[in-house]
């Protein structure tokens, strides 16, 4: 008897094996905008957190 995959296996390690990155996706516009966001996000709550 011989075990075979899933179909969803199966297509899971075609794309693992094709890559899948998108050209137009470029890592440090991603990661400048994600650290201004969260710097931005710290500014508003040390601002709404003051003590008075």
């Amino acid at each position: 008897m011989t075990l075979s995959a899933s179909p969803a296996a199966e297509a899971l390690v075609t794309l693992a094996n094709e890559g899948g990155g998108h050209d137009s996706l470029n890592p440090y516009a991603i990661g400048g905008g994600a650290l201004a966001a969260l710097l931005l996000l710290l500014w508003i709550t040390t601002r709404l957190n003051r003590d008075r």
